[in-house]
């Protein structure tokens, strides 16, 4: 049984939940989440709705069809902040040239869509795949990935997972990790007339920045990944002194490591603890660590030979993608906690990163429909008892 994408209904579904404003900050996924629980559980699917925090949200939808694995589509229901700079109003859904104009478009209430419709195509065509089929909808991913975070400490039973996030439907496999540790570099007050009786921590911590600079330059950039590129240590704020006529007595700043598949967290705040007794022993620097701010997580990879690669690279190969993949993203996104939980993975979605988090964001409309399929295939060629 041969069964189609519902174009029609996929706009307008679309033009409904970009309708539903889940900007982030703060989020506020819960009217999201509700019309997204409505439309499959109309097809069927047992779901679940956690509130992980107030006015947060995370969506679990099941399906199960006979023995065989679990098979989960997952993507994030929060978007950035709309912004200034739209032709039109950044929440209400505009075709034009072939493309859907509209906060979260791409990223990623389009693939959320189209996600919704592959399962709606799964549910009416059972006898096609065995096994159970879930779709894991969750909350802040743009921020901090707390809604995918909260779901995998849950340690689902998940064997293959593919992530909506804008890739113009080809198929990427890996994506880098982040760490941002803020430092305090410390000195001593004192009247800026008379800066001999103080240490200006603003000072420290451009000496420190050179030794930032350097082992970005050395070490960190040599630190490579055929498919993500080269990780990367730079410096992204900067905050000291606290009045016009007083030398600073501390100075934060806020560091931003980029990691690639294979390196690990605590391998990285280990660099960041030889940093600070470097900054000591070459400068005096007086310097710690006093935070780390919340980040999407690790990097991570699924190698190219497993199953669900093979079978994303066929799927998006099939239906149009001239160049699938593999691909890695130079950014991060919820893929890695699916990993965590023992979950092999890929990352598939129509758009472009290109245009999203800026205003007129969009999606084609062919892609977007497309990705339903690719979707679909990639699904029923995991899902076999």
């Amino acid at each position: 049984m041969s069964i189609a994408p519902d174009a029609a209904r996929m706009k307008r579904e679309l033009a409904e939940l970009i309708a539903i404003r889940t900007e982030n900050p703060p989020g506020n996924e819960a009217e999201a989440a509700v019309y997204v629980r409505n439309l499959l559980e109309a097809e069927g699917f047992a779901t679940v709705s956690t509130e992980y925090k107030p006015g947060r949200f995370n969506i679990e939808a099941k399906l199960e069809n006979g023995p065989g694995p679990v098979f989960a589509f997952n993507t994030h229901m929060d978007t950035v902040p709309a912004g200034e700079g739209w032709s039109s109003d950044a929440f209400t859904l505009r075709e034009a040239d072939g493309k859907l104009f509209g906060r979260g478009a791409c990223d990623c209430k389009g693939p959320l869509i189209s996600m919704i419709e592959a399962m709606r195509m799964l549910a009416q065509d059972r006898s096609s795949w065995s096994g159970t089929l879930l779709g894991v909808f969750v909350g802040d991913e743009e921020i901090a990935s707390e809604g995918a975070k909260f779901y995998a400490a849950s340690k689902p039973k998940i064997d293959f997972a593919v992530v909506g996030e804008p890739t113009s439907n080809a198929t990427f496999s890996a994506h880098k990790g982040s760490l941002r540790p803020v430092v305090r570099i410390h000195g001593i007050t004192a009247h800026s007339g008379t800066p001999h009786l103080g240490e200006n921590a603003i000072y420290r911590a451009g000496q420190f920045l050179t030794i930032v600079e350097a082992h970005h330059e050395n070490y960190v950039r040599h630190q490579s990944h055929p498919l993500v590129g080269n990780a990367s240590l730079t410096v992204t704020r900067i905050n000291g002194g606290h009045a016009d006529n007083v030398l600073p007595g501390a100075c934060d700043l806020l560091l931003d490591r980029r990691m690639v598949p294979g390196e690990e967290e605590e391998a990285v705040q280990k660099e960041f603890a030889l940093l600070l007794e470097r900054a000591h022993t070459q400068f005096g620097i007086r310097a710690e660590i006093i935070d780390y701010k919340a980040t999407t997580g690790p990097a991570t990879q699924t190698e190219e030979s497993t199953s669900i690669v093979q079978a994303s690279l066929a799927a998006c190969r099939a239906h149009g993608t001239a160049e699938p993949g593999p691909f890695g993203f130079q950014g991060g996104c919820d893929l890695v906690h699916f990993r965590s939980v023992g979950a092999q993975g890929t990352v598939i979605g129509p758009g472009s990163l290109s245009v999203a988090h800026k205003p007129d964001e969009f999606v084609p409309v062919d892609e977007f429909i497309t990705s339903s399929l690719i979707y679909r295939d990639v699904a029923k060629a995991m899902l076999k008892a």
